[in-house]
């Protein structure tokens, strides 16, 4: 099937967590591409993709309302996307990517977290070679469509991996083909389920049960930061 495949299902499609959670994140993420890109999802592909994720999350549509409306304010903070990367115990890389309006407390508070747990914040870009970024779709399928046409058709758009999940299809291809993919899904009329990012390690590293349950609590403690967006690891997952 593939590494990202049976990463994604090692993961057991982990979700962000509650409710508040899950929104709190979204809400973040569409600040960020409103200030970047504008308030009209038409002329804001970023935008639009992460209105089809707060609809795949149950997101009430007043809530995406109030937060676009809510980017355009002056007053409101402008959230800076800071990714941090270090090690975990058992020598398992950790990357945490983080939406933030003040830097130096969230550098605090990460760092703080791997050291409290066995861990160590180091310096930024020094772990990237072993992660993989790719854009990550999640679409409704078609009755008529041919799996292995399609992923022929789309390898020339950035796609490198297309599989089924479910009743649906999960598609991988690079970070930077993103608005690419996008754009064929949409003119291709495709209904367009969830679209993210993913950073798939090139190998993973397999430890005991004891050592594992050591390395998920500072991934907990770390996802329960209200900064965090996103943790990724190199660990396998028994």
């Amino acid at each position: 099937m593939g590494r990202a495949f049976e990463y994604r299902k090692a993961r057991k499609m982990k979700r962000w967590g509650n409710m508040a959670r899950v929104f709190t994140k979204l809400g973040k993420e569409i600040s960020i591409a409103v200030k970047s890109g504008g308030p009209d999802p038409n002329n804001n592909p970023r935008l639009r993709a992460l209105i089809q994720n707060a609809k795949a999350e149950n997101m009430p549509k007043e809530n995406v309302e109030r937060a676009i409306k809510k980017a355009t304010s002056k007053d409101e903070a402008d959230y800076k996307e800071m990714v941090y990367e270090g090690y975990a115990p058992h020598g398992i890389a950790i990357v945490v990517e983080t939406a933030t309006d003040n830097p130096t407390r969230t550098v605090a508070n990460v760092r703080s977290h791997f050291n409290k747990l066995g861990g160590s914040l180091g310096i930024t870009g020094s772990l990237s070679f072993l992660f993989d970024r790719k854009s990550v779709f999640r679409i409704a399928t078609k009755e008529e469509v041919n799996l292995e046409d399609l992923e022929l058709e789309l390898i020339d758009y950035g796609v490198d991996e297309i599989f089924a999940e479910d009743e649906n299809l999960l598609l991988y291809g690079e970070f930077e083909s993103f608005n690419r993919i996008q754009k064929w899904l949409e003119e291709n009329e495709f209904e367009i389920l969830s679209a993210e990012f993913e950073r798939i390690p090139n190998e993973t590293k397999e430890l005991n049960e004891e050592q594992q349950a050591q390395v998920m609590k500072l991934i907990d403690r770390l996802e329960e930061d209200e900064d965090v967006q996103n943790v990724f690891h190199n660990m396998k997952e028994l």
